[in-house]
């Protein structure tokens, strides 16, 4: 498949996806974005949307790991990091979710995080 192929297919997949996030279809967005992360797995807002649905449904340990993938592609990016501090809250791991927070504190305040 050619770049311009995937991208239009992606770009599509994801808007039906935040299509059924706005109707509170939750579990439907989730598979749509995990769609997403399989047809680029260098998309970070597909990991990031899907990391915020697997959330809301409860699938703890999956947001997790889309989580991290997000801030792994996006180190720089405060909300991947706020989401992962909330995740890690949820899961009772409060050293990790503290750690994330000041990741994003960092970034509030214009810095940078190194990975």
């Amino acid at each position: 498949m050619n770049f311009e192929l995937l991208s239009a297919a992606l770009q599509s997949l994801f808007d039906d996806a935040s299509g059924h996030l706005a109707l509170g279809e939750l579990e439907e967005s989730a598979v749509l974005y995990r769609k997403c992360t399989e047809l680029d797995p260098t998309h970070f807002d597909s990991w990031h949307a899907l990391s915020m649905a697997l959330l809301k449904t409860d699938k703890l340990k999956d947001a997790l790991g889309a989580s991290l993938q997000a801030t792994s592609l996006q180190p720089n990016d405060l909300l991947a990091w706020t989401a992962l501090s909330q995740i890690y809250v949820r899961l009772g791991d409060i050293p990790n979710a503290e750690a994330a927070k000041a990741n994003s504190r960092i970034l509030s305040l214009g810095g940078k995080v190194v990975r």
